[in-house]
């Protein structure tokens, strides 16, 4: 009996780093929660932090801006040996020294105005950029809930990068490592 017990213990810890606690988290903008009105009577959702998920940011959409595609992991598995697409990690600095994407470059969204020349615009002196000739990028941060590539992808926009040449991989580094695929650490790649 005292072993089935132990047993019984033990997966109950194992189970532990995914149960969620009740801090509740921003699920959009700047809301906790989410009424849902059933059949049965308002039933409101909340999001929870888990060991396997991410506290910070709120659910983005599926597309951050009319235009833009929104892919999956087997997109950007085939784009990681397109030498016409670039896949960008957006994430802070020193993010991708931890994990990132193989074959990704990292260009943070704080800095891609600076940068658009690393994705095929040309910068004349006193002209905006030329994007005639920009690369098609596919762009992730963290995950679902993680603002900069979304703020990225509206700022090169926003600097005459063409948003027909812009994929959104939503799941970003969260749902990547979930999926139990290959990440690499120390990766700072720039322009091809």
């Amino acid at each position: 009996m005292k072993g089935s017990a132990t047993a019984a213990m033990a997966a109950m810890a194992l189970a532990l780093p995914c149960i969620a606690n009740t801090q509740g988290l921003r699920l959009l903008g700047q809301e906790r929660a989410f009424v849902v009105h059933t059949p049965g009577g308002p039933f409101t959702i909340t999001r929870s932090k888990t060991a396997c998920g991410s506290s910070s940011g709120y659910l983005q959409p599926l597309v951050p801006m009319e235009g833009v595609r929104p892919v999956t992991e087997i997109e950007v598995l085939h784009a990681l040996n397109d030498a016409s697409t670039m896949v960008i990690d957006m994430r802070d600095e020193d993010a991708p020294l931890d994990a990132t994407i193989p074959n990704s470059y990292h260009i943070a969204y704080n800095e891609i105005e600076d940068r658009l020349d690393e994705v095929g615009c040309v910068k004349t002196p006193g002209k905006p950029w030329d994007c005639a000739k920009a690369s098609k990028i596919i762009a992730f941060c963290y995950g679902p809930m993680c603002l900069q590539s979304p703020a990225g992808i509206q700022r090169m926009v926003r600097m005459g990068f063409p948003v027909r040449n812009i994929a959104y991989y939503r799941g970003g580094m969260m749902d990547w490592e979930a999926l139990g695929l290959t990440t690499v650490t120390g990766n700072r790649p720039t322009k091809k």
